[in-house]
């Protein structure tokens, strides 16, 4: 495949990207905004929390790590994803039977011992995910992100009908969990369809072990960043209890949404592209620093707008009894910009092959971080957990990871020439924002008024960045040369 015929066809999956996510994103949001208004309570989304983060500490290393073979290994797909799905389906059965037995003691743990039967039906979801990973890996590789919206819709559509309906029945924080499950394996039976002849299971030991080599590390750090991303979430539950979580999970939804829905959507092309590149270090830090500044044009004005405008927002959306996720949101919505530039160098990392040195810098932010959050929870509370991870984000993390750039060819004034204009474009946004908010005054007119504001004084600062997102022309294909199997 052309340099030229790969960028057209990144750029073709990243448009539907964006809009698969942004549409499922702001679906999801809508749902959990009406749940919370009218159905659930903090109590009832603290519990929900718990087996949210016990669920994604699972997913972490649900398949080992090997189903991204079906994205970044040459050669057949079909002579090695019978093996991929065999070993990811045992996998994630021995780890739901596992949290199974270890519910009751887990949710003790995390101050929720109500969480019980929530985490043993939404970790169902852990076996589910290892059978749709290798269709699902499929369609990553060969860049076929309109069926994937399509899946996603699905998935969405049927998940909110099912939670609303038990939360409307007075379910509760098993309303999400039913919901979880039920779209779950509506989406497993259409990516089935989707990559026919992918749900074959078969074995081939030398295979395996070269999976396991491939895939465990891979794993590893995939586990090393749950933890980074959810001990937030372990430290308030187990210490303040689930009231406090429900409020802190609020307020993480509330942050995480402009950052999920650009992380994800460029993650679903990132990688893949990045994987292509690889060899060539000019291409890889090019590729990094163009897709680093598009994504902070982006990120940087939602974020300082969730930090600036963060209580009148909670009142907005979510009602006054949410007020309190407020003091939360002003730090996770900094730490949201940290995220987001995280990901896309965690994905960078894999793809150039620097998996080891990858977990080390997530091991060393882990033990920054715990003690920290320890530490800051109790004087401070939600907001000094919140706070915490900022802390730990300018002062350890930054630092770190740009060295780790440098290792393979992007140096720091790379990364500084990317994200320059759109931080001295979010200093504007902020002040801005919360001028024009003061003096308006408050509701819902207000927020749009400053938000709008805030836009247009932000769009000169990043236009030339987003100048970047015009697509490059296909240029005629020419014959590939036969890969070698593996």
């Amino acid at each position: 495949m052309t340099v030229s015929n790969l960028q057209a066809k990144v750029a073709s999956a990243a448009r539907w990207s964006v809009l698969n996510t942004v549409v499922v994103r702001i679906g999801n949001f809508a749902a959990g905004v009406i749940l919370a208004r009218f159905f659930l309570s903090p109590y009832d989304f603290g519990l929900y929390a718990v087996g949210a983060v016990m669920l994604a500490v699972l997913l972490s290393a649900n398949e080992m790590g090997v189903s991204l073979a079906v994205i970044r290994w040459e050669g057949d797909v079909r002579r090695f994803a019978p093996t991929v799905l065999s070993l990811s389906t045992l996998s994630s059965l021995v780890l739901y039977l596992s949290l199974y037995f270890a519910a009751p003691f887990a949710a003790t743990a995390l101050g929720s011992p109500a969480a019980t039967d929530v985490l043993r039906v939404l970790c169902l979801t852990v076996v589910i995910d290892g059978i749709a990973c290798v269709p699902a890996g499929l369609l990553t590789r060969e860049f076929r992100q309109g069926p994937r919206m399509v899946i996603d819709l699905l998935i969405f559509v049927v998940s909110t009908s099912v939670t609303m309906v038990l939360a409307v029945q007075g379910q509760g924080a098993m309303s999400f969990a039913w919901g979880a499950v039920a779209g779950n394996l509506v989406g497993l039976a259409a990516t089935a369809v989707a990559a026919p002849g992918m749900l074959r299971f078969g074995w081939d030991r030398k295979i395996a072990v070269r999976l396991l080599r491939f895939g465990l590390p891979l794993a590893g750090a995939s586990l090393l960043v749950l933890a980074m991303v959810n001990v937030d979430s372990l430290v308030v539950g187990a210490a303040l209890g689930p009231v406090a979580l429900g409020f802190y999970q609020i307020a993480v939804n509330m942050s995480g949404w402009p950052v999920r829905t650009i992380s994800e959507a460029a993650r679903r092309v990132s990688f893949a592209g990045f994987s292509r590149i690889a060899d060539d270090t000019r291409s890889l830090a090019s590729g990094y620093a163009s897709s680093l500044s598009v994504l902070m044009a982006v990120a940087v004005p939602a974020c300082v707008l969730l930090g600036t405008l963060a209580e009148p927002l909670i009142r907005a959306v979510y009602g006054d009894q949410w007020a309190p996720a407020a003091a939360a949101l002003r730090f996770l919505a900094a730490l949201g910009l940290i995220r987001v530039g995280y990901e896309l160098t965690y994905d960078c990392l894999v793809a150039a092959g620097h998996r080891k040195l990858l977990m080390g810098v997530q091991a060393l932010w882990l033990a920054a971080l715990v003690p920290i959050l320890i530490g800051f929870v109790h004087p401070f509370g939600i907001a000094g957990v919140a706070a915490g991870h900022v802390v730990v984000g300018v002062l350890v993390v930054i630092p770190v990871f740009l060295w780790a750039l440098a290792r393979v060819g992007i140096a720091p004034r790379v990364v500084a020439g990317a994200v320059g204009r759109p931080f001295l474009g979010g200093i504007a946004v902020g002040v801005t924002g919360w001028s024009v908010f003061t003096v308006v005054g408050h509701g819902f007119a207000g927020l749009v008024v400053a938000g709008l504001a805030a836009l247009l004084v932000y769009v000169p600062f990043v236009l030339p960045l987003l100048r970047r997102l015009r697509p490059v022309p296909a240029a005629p294909a020419v014959p590939e040369p036969v890969e070698a199997g593996i």
